[in-house]
């Protein structure tokens, strides 16, 4: 097929020579007609170009892409397209004007309309072929400036006016620009197992989007068995209510490489419940209910096996989240010599869901609250040595030349979160090693009476380091629940309360505190000096459904300075509702005798416990070099089921143990 090329004032098209290049000619003319009108609508021409005008009560159709330099529609005034298109308005490139319908409009509520009022310039209606996509039971019409599919750009379906500068062609864009300021415009969508690059692309889009669940009102979105799409060089800074940098989604390869994304939040909807919605397709706020605010967040992984990867870019969010998948399954996550970053003071790194997987080589976390919240993952946290790195660019097809890969420095990464690293409310791993730097405001690793897994490897320099003292917090969960609506939409509304038991929960009869259960949290660490506590608090007995549950802390070549222990936990205050949403997790322990919490320890070869308050175990096994002291100038001593005990290197104890330091 052969090529042609036409240029405009700061754009270059090279695709296949189809509507495309009609539409573009078209953006760039001084004046057009109006293909088709209804006769209510006023289309004049004169010096100044062509007028249009759509009264109050009036409405236009077009059948095709109509330019003019003054688009006036009075309140009322409507401008329509033939079933199966869009209509998307650009002013001096520019989309602007589309207008989200309200939420309380229900289902297929999700439609733009060009808004009331006057415009002026190089102004342009694109009819383009619908690009209508389902997600749950609701229809997305989506909107974007270059449709691409396995064949490459697809004129017919793309807004060519909505792209300043640069060239695109069926294989790539380079030095594009896109700006919007209407709402839940897209602005690359590359599906259907096509390949493209985006080479330092520049897109900045304010206005709302609706579901980013789908990505309707993302800048870029790449999707469907096959498709790989490439950013590199990408500068992507969006501000509104889900207007998402990336999307990567329904098994795609999505790679961003030397880029920086930013999303900043919007104006939330007035419809909108107060209190959010757990309901994805109407979901616009992260819930409440995870300790957090904000109504963005930067990227999002869905669908299964979906891969995205971020290299030696720079991916931040106001609040919410930075990096995120869910809504999908499989998928594997992962950011190499990156930053990873909350601007507001609120949000996490990185959220993982649907047994993903996630690495993290050579990155540095600056963020509000958690590094990771965890709801069913493996991820781990490591250096970006080159055989690492080496490894992912193979299996996970990252694309990485030669040169690219001998370029990428070795790096460490560095943890600092405001509040925790990792917050479990699933089952799943998360791996510390090489020089991994972890720093946090409060308590290190915070699980919801999951089985929770950490293991740390310190033989090459990692550190933990808690705010607050405390290394690992077992404790029972403190989210409330979803309450069905009706009337509405959206099929929940996040309203529920967390209150705190009182009185002492009662001892299990089943449950087994001496040994290791399936459903136990676990901590293994080894070649590491840690300083901090460790406590247990889940109640059990029955309450929130749990009959007990196990803290398994292994040590090797390790010591540790501080309290562990079975306790309990108390809030700052009773009650949490979204009012409250900050005080999730926020909790004080008190040590206390073992019930339905077990806390089983291994000091393993070459450890040693200093114990600093008095600890409570249900067993304690000890290698033959294995030391437990208190601090110096005191004593620690120990009981078993009431009985004082001597502590001997190479033992085990189980029962109820008391380490008490005088």
């Amino acid at each position: 097929m052969s090529r042609t090329s036409r240029t405009g004032p700061e754009v270059t098209y090279r695709a296949r020579p189809r509507a495309l290049l009609v539409a573009v000619a078209a953006a760039f003319a001084p004046t057009l007609t109006a293909p088709a009108a209804a006769h209510a609508a006023n289309t004049r021409s004169g010096k100044a170009g062509t007028r249009i005008t759509v009264a109050s009560g009036e409405t236009l159709e077009l059948t095709g892409t109509t330019t003019a330099s003054v688009l006036t529609i009075e309140e009322g005034g409507v401008i329509t397209v033939p079933d199966g298109h869009s209509l998307s308005l650009t002013v001096n490139g520019v989309e602007t004007g589309s207008k989200l319908a309200e939420l309380t409009d229900g289902l297929g509520g999700e439609a733009t309309a060009i808004a009331a009022g006057t415009y002026r310039g190089t102004v342009v209606l694109t009819v383009a072929e619908a690009n209508d996509l389902a997600f749950s039971d609701l229809t997305f019409p989506f909107r974007q400036a270059l449709y691409v599919d396995a064949d490459g750009v697809d004129e017919a379906k793309s807004v060519p006016s909505a792209v300043l500068r640069g060239t695109v062609t069926d294989t790539a864009a380079g030095n594009i620009r896109l700006l919007s300021d209407g709402e839940a415009f897209n602005g690359v969508y590359v599906t259907g197992g096509g390949t493209y690059t985006l080479t330092k692309p520049r897109i900045a889009y304010s206005g709302n989007g609706r579901c980013d669940f789908i990505g309707y009102g993302a800048s870029v979105v790449g999707t469907g068995e096959g498709t790989t799409l490439v950013l590199d060089g990408a500068t992507i800074r969006n501000e509104g209510v889900v207007r998402t940098a990336v999307i990567a989604d329904a098994t795609a390869n999505v790679v961003v490489k030397n880029s920086t994304l930013h999303c900043a939040d919007g104006t939330v909807p007035d419809a909108y419940p107060a209190a959010g919605t757990g309901d994805t397709r109407y979901m616009i706020t992260v819930p409440w209910m995870l300790g957090l605010s904000g109504n963005v967040r930067t990227t999002n992984l869905l669908g299964a096996s979906t891969r995205a990867s971020y290299i030696n870019s720079t991916i931040s969010s106001e609040k919410w989240g930075a990096l995120s998948v869910d809504g999908g399954s499989n998928c594997t996550l992962t950011a190499i010599n990156s930053t990873i970053a909350n601007t507001g003071g609120q949000g996490y790194g990185s959220y993982a869901i649907g047994n993903v997987t996630e690495h993290f080589l050579g990155c540095t976390f600056d963020v509000g609250d958690y590094a990771l919240i965890h709801w069913g993952a493996s991820a781990h946290y490591g250096d970006s040595t080159k055989d690492a790195v080496a490894d992912l660019n193979e299996s996970l097809e990252l694309g990485l030349t030669i040169a690219e890969l001998k370029k990428i420095p070795v790096k460490s990464t560095v943890v600092n979160a405001g509040r925790f690293m990792v917050l479990w409310y699933a089952a799943g791993s998360v791996t510390v090693d090489g020089g991994t730097e972890v720093n946090t405001g409060e308590t290190a690793f915070m699980c919801k009476a999951v089985a929770g897994s950490v293991t740390v490897d310190g033989s090459e320099g990692a550190a933990i380091n808690p705010g607050n003292g405390i290394v690992f917090q077992l404790m029972d969960t403190d989210r409330p629940s979803s309450v069905t609506v009706s009337g509405k939409p959206w099929k929940t509304e996040t309203i529920g309360t967390y209150t705190e038991p009182t009185g002492s929960p009662a001892k299990s009869s089943t449950w087994v505190t001496t040994g290791a259960q399936s459903t136990d949290a676990k901590g293994t660490f080894t070649d590491i000096d840690l300083k901090g506590d460790f406590y247990n608090s889940v109640r059990g007995g029955g309450n929130a459904g749990l009959q007990g549950q196990n803290l398994v802390l292994t040590f090797t070549g390790s010591s540790v300075e501080g309290v562990i222990s079975a306790g309990t936990t108390k809030h700052r205050v009773s009650t949490i509702t979204s009012a409250e949403y900050r005080e999730i997790s926020e909790v004080t322990n008190t040590p206390s005798a073992v019930l339905n919490n077990g806390v089983i320890v291994t000091l393993g070869a070459g450890s040693s416990w200093t114990v600093t308050k008095t600890s409570y175990l249900s067993a304690l096994t000890l290698a033959p070099d294995a030391t437990v002291t208190a601090p110096s100038g005191k004593t620690v001593t120990l009981t078993v089921d009431g009985t004082a005990t001597d502590l001997r290197a190479g033992s085990t104890y189980t029962g109820a143990l008391t380490l008490t330091v005088a």
